[in-house]
């Protein structure tokens, strides 16, 4: 059975009330009264809750055996920074860089972006957007059993984000034109907390890649190959573990 998500705090002496939409899904798995479900917090807490009762949308459960779990977490912190990509392309990347690792996602609105979510007039449906993007983490984090929400910045202007608070020092941004591959510079380097910048459908453009290099970003290639927006990422992601994760080295020896 999967993990469900129940928001903090916990008491483990007394009853804790469901969300309604815990409920609901705790209904469709046909989970009876007095079985046990696992539940986890977002902020790497987790234990087991045997359901006392359902009535309406709601109900309530008895918490036990709560503890911290954060082994599923990497040493490093992954941040992806993706240019926004139009259609359900965004839905994609997003669950997606959450089951692959990326502890923070940074939805960017770069030149050649087809849909427009930074301006003004448009902050509502950017906040939707938004809204929309935290649930699939949710439901990815359940999936993949994490234990800590992959954290969403706001929609941000790309070059609003290069001028932002400090990032970690090994930036790089993804380019096919590229002659420096993303492993080289991974295998030069010791694990330590990095940022991916993707572009959207179309790539970054030659000013945002000057500007890019200027904040300290080194342009790299994934190989000869050229990947769709909601593909690099993944690709990405997945290199950085094959080649920092020390658990995922001792596995293939």
């Amino acid at each position: 059975m999967p993990q469900f998500y129940l928001p903090a705090p916990w008491k483990s002496e007394k009853p804790i009330t469901l969300t309604t939409e815990l409920a609901h899904h705790l209904r469709v798995r046909r989970v009876q009264i007095g079985e046990t479900f696992p539940v986890f917090d977002g902020n790497g807490q987790i234990g087991q809750a045997t359901l006392l009762s359902m009535t309406g949308k709601t109900g309530q459960a008895e918490l036990s055996n709560i503890q911290t779990d954060t082994n599923r977490e990497t040493s490093y912190a992954i941040t992806l920074a993706q240019g926004l990509a139009g259609g359900d392309k965004m839905d994609w990347i997003v669950e997606k860089a959450v089951e692959t690792g990326a502890q923070i996602i940074a939805p960017l609105q770069s030149e050649r972006s087809v849909i427009k979510l930074t301006r003004s007039s448009d902050e509502e449906r950017a906040q939707k957007r938004l809204a929309h993007w935290r649930g699939i983490i949710q439901a990815a984090c359940e999936q993949c059993d994490r234990t800590v929400f992959t954290q969403l910045e706001p929609i941000q202007n790309f070059q609003a984000y290069l001028q932002s608070n400090p990032k970690p020092k090994l930036k790089l941004l993804l380019s096919p034109g590229a002659t420096k591959s993303l492993y080289s510079v991974l295998l030069d380097n010791d694990p330590q907390d990095i940022v991916l910048m993707i572009g959207p459908e179309g790539g970054h453009s030659p000013e945002e890649e000057v500007m890019a290099q200027a904040a300290g970003y080194q342009i790299v290639s994934l190989g000869e190959r050229v990947l769709r927006t909601e593909t690099a990422g993944v690709v990405a992601i997945t290199a950085i573990h094959s080649v920092w994760n020390p658990e995922i080295q001792n596995r293939l020896k």
